[in-house]
């Protein structure tokens, strides 16, 4: 019933791969050319080792237009068009490349030399086919979208014997309008998919009605369960940009009915899970068996003492232990790094998949941010800071390219999609009324909770 592993590698997204090449080390491309210290000065731009560490707005600026003898490093490009929203709005920041290009332009038109000019021209449309492909969402503002076609309008005219430039910019165009276009579908899609609103407010000794299943009447196998589970989680970060994250961390700054009644069942429920833990951890899906160990370690769960002491813990211990919260969570981390090891070395798309424990991983590039200052001393922009968030960035985006190897159950991803979220005040009346309150805070907690309901009633 299931795919057999794909012995071809899985494509992961050509805009990433052909922006940072093999490797994020940020050396230049041969052939390309080099800027000396930044073309507004050599001491707006600083060098460390060869590798750009800080330099002002604008020096960053101009380091990303290109001239006749020079082009960007691509891992450049991807980590200033990445971090410069941070301090320019994205529509800004093309003016200004704009501006730029008209400079050079004119300089070159001043020396009547056409060749550098058509040389110049394909550069610079290279360099704005890299923008809309790396991060086609800035231009879903029209200002932005009226800065490109006034750029691509000047450097159209330096093409008009044999139309290459003029080309590439038709073929440029069209792809953002698809990839605009597409996120617009997938924007109202969501929208419809989302269901309204349910009253999610517990009802005393209500009791599920029988059409009603659990995830057991859905699915009994732990491994199946894991993979759809997988599907799911690989579905949702597919759909999250770079900006996306890069805003995350930014804004941070800022900042029922059913029950389970029996105890054997209960139990059973229990042990189900971890091992659909275990299977998530074999797989590399590690933000599903983080939600899962959350869940049964919260308290209306861990409080279940009976149902625990019928319950087999080693696994369960286990897998505590990998993502025991302690020294940073050194486990979790040492097992992550094993399977992006293991992600890079693979030879079937199985071994490929890395799903990190997302708010883990907001969280570590968010105090990335947070401790180095975004500007030094001296005014320039702290660039040997973005890009370590643009390395860790771009990691992720190379595991949310990976295709799902796994095949789609849509009775299982319904039931996953479509269960209810109760809210904590839910659980621990579900909770009391599975095992009764054992001392007096616990006692008290319930009686609070029968008179809200009542009142409610």
């Amino acid at each position: 019933m299931f795919l057999e592993p794909q012995e071809t590698m899985p494509q992961t997204s050509v805009v990433f791969s052909s922006i940072l090449g093999p490797s994020c080390s940020g050396q230049g491309q041969p052939g390309m050319g080099e800027r000396g210290g930044g073309a507004g000065g050599s001491g707006d731009l600083i060098f460390q080792d060869g590798r750009l560490i800080s330099g002002s707005l604008e020096a960053l600026m101009e380091h990303l237009v290109p001239t006749v003898d020079y082009y960007p490093d691509r891992t450049y490009i991807f980590t200033f068009l990445l971090s410069s929203r941070v301090f320019i709005p994205p529509h800004d920041l093309l003016a200004r490349v704009g501006q730029l290009c008209v400079e050079q332009r004119q300089q070159l038109e001043a020396g009547s030399e056409k060749a550098k000019l058509k040389s110049f021209s394909a550069k610079i449309v290279q360099l704005l086919k890299e923008w809309t492909e790396a991060f086609p969402f800035d231009f879903q503002d029209e200002k932005a979208m009226a800065e490109l076609k006034a750029i691509t309008h000047r450097v159209t005219q330096c093409d008009e014997e044999n139309g290459t430039v003029k080309k590439a910019i038709s073929q440029m165009t069209q792809s953002l309008l698809l990839s605009l276009a597409a996120r617009s579908q997938l924007q109202e899609l969501r929208e419809k998919l989302r269901s309204p609103a349910m009253d999610k407010g517990p009802v005393l000794k209500a009791k599920p009605p029988a059409a009603q299943k659990d995830i057991l009447g859905v699915c009994c196998d732990p491994l199946v369960l894991a993979q759809q589970l997988t599907h799911i989680e690989l579905e949702r970060v597919s759909s999250i940009h770079p900006e996306d994250l890069l805003q995350i961390v930014s804004h941070m700054d800022s900042r029922d009915k059913h029950r389970v009644v029996k105890k054997k069942h209960r139990t059973r429920m229990l042990e189900f899970f971890i091992d659909v833990a275990r299977e998530c951890f074999n797989i590399g899906n590690f933000n599903s068996m983080m939600a899962i160990i959350s869940g049964m370690n919260l308290s209306p769960v861990a409080r279940l003492k009976k149902t625990w002491s019928k319950v087999k813990t080693a696994k369960f211990d286990v897998l505590e232990h990998h993502m025991d919260p302690s020294s940073n969570f050194c486990n979790y981390r040492t097992a992550l790094q094993g399977a992006t090891q293991r992600s890079q070395t693979a030879n079937s798309s199985r071994e490929k998949i890395v799903i990190p424990v997302f708010n883990l991983f907001v969280k570590d590039i968010y105090f990335l941010h947070k401790i180095h200052t975004n500007h030094l001393p001296n005014g320039h922009i702290n660039f040997k800071k973005f890009w370590e968030i643009s390395r860790q960035i771009h990691e992720f985006m190379t595991w949310t390219q990976v295709e799902c190897p796994f095949e789609k159950d849509k009775k299982i991803q319904s039931y996953l999609l479509t269960a209810p979220i109760y809210s904590e005040e839910a659980l621990f009346i579900a909770s009391f009324e599975s095992e009764g309150p054992e001392n007096h805070m616990e006692k008290d907690s319930w009686k609070t909770l029968r008179t809200t309901l009542l009142n409610r009633a």
